[in-house]
């Protein structure tokens, strides 16, 4: 399998997850989706991964925004791993684990890099948009833990520049100002961004975050 790109449409699966079987696509609805991979079962930085994912879900929620990790242990072993998350990281996981034995998802999400480990997934995020096409691809080596703050920045900036003409500046964070795209013509910014902009450069000008 090629590796996705961005813009791919994100290939749809049926899967026992921790949760019941999933049909992916059907699954996801009319959300925003994060389908994030982990190296195995009963590992100690995935332990605190999938405990920190479980904290933020309420947040995700907040953006339309379902959450889904996968190994490739069988479901047994996710069901016996789940307590021991929600023991040592005070949490308790609410959202689905796909177990993936027959390697067939991480295949098809090209989640295996045989040069890191022909055997385990590597730390693969996917964000999903509602229509299905692949928003945003991370990939982190086995031993670096993801920051899941990071990616609702993201997912805030996903969502915000898919429905306005604008862009965000580096470490930008909901509520601060934005980039005006290079296709909007000057003339035109009093009427799409009524709350004023700054000319910083002739390809520079800033506005603040119109949803806000």
């Amino acid at each position: 399998m090629a590796t996705l790109r961005l813009g791919d449409i994100a290939p749809d699966f049926t899967a026992e997850t921790s949760e019941g079987t999933i049909h992916f696509h059907e699954w996801l609805g009319n959300s925003w989706g994060v389908l994030f991979s982990h190296p195995a079962d009963f590992t100690p930085v995935c332990t605190t991964e999938l405990g920190a994912a479980a904290k933020y879900k309420d947040e995700f929620a907040k953006r339309n925004v379902k959450i889904a990790a996968l190994s490739v242990d069988p479901i047994d072993k996710h069901h016996e791993w789940i307590k021991d998350i929600n023991e040592t990281q005070n949490t308790t996981v609410n959202f689905p684990i796909i177990a993936d034995p027959e390697k067939k998802v991480a295949l098809l999400y090209d989640m295996i890099h045989p040069n890191a480990s022909e055997n385990f997934t590597v730390r693969s995020v996917f964000v999903i948009g509602p229509d299905k096409k692949v928003k945003l691809t991370l990939t982190y080596p086995a031993s670096t833990g993801r920051n899941f703050v990071e990616l609702l920045r993201v997912i805030d900036s996903l969502q915000l520049t898919a429905n306005y003409s604008v862009a965000t500046p580096a470490d930008w964070k909901s509520g601060e100002d934005v980039v005006i795209v290079p296709s909007v013509k000057d003339e035109d910014i009093p009427a799409k961004f009524p709350k004023g902009h700054t000319r910083v450069k002739p390809y520079l000008r800033m506005t603040p975050q119109p949803n806000k």
